[in-house]
């Protein structure tokens, strides 16, 4: 099967930065795209950033504009989020997606989550 490892959350001052990471590994596959959701305590997740895996166009939810950029790098299978000018308001869990397409299952394409990693800003 397919494991997401992430890493880089932790506690921040307001206005300070975070570097988060996670690596797609396992059975061969294509990676399409992958991105970053978080989930606040009592909210639903909702979606933060993606990145386009072939032509590494991004997406990003209002919210971070500006602040938080999303990055791949192919050959590690890994994506990462730069975050910077934390508010108080992006603490939340998140969440790394990878959207792919397994080699024994082709005609598929699935999400994959990772196990999620908690970023907390302090006012």
């Amino acid at each position: 099967q397919v494991q997401l490892d992430g890493s880089g959350g932790g506690l921040v001052q307001a206005g300070g930065s975070l570097r988060l990471s996670c690596e797609a590994s396992g059975v061969a596959f294509k990676t399409l795209g992958m991105g970053w959701f978080r989930q606040a305590p009592g909210k639903e997740r909702e979606f933060v950033a993606r990145v386009d895996w072939a032509g590494g166009s991004t997406s990003y939810d209002d919210s971070v504009k500006g602040r938080f950029t999303v990055s791949r790098d192919n050959a590690k299978n890994t994506v990462y989020l730069q975050m910077n000018s934390l508010k108080p308001e992006d603490t939340a869990v998140y969440y790394c997606n990878a959207r792919l397409r397994l080699f024994s299952a082709w005609h598929r394409i699935d999400d994959y989550w990772g196990q999620g990693t908690q970023v907390t800003v302090s006012s």
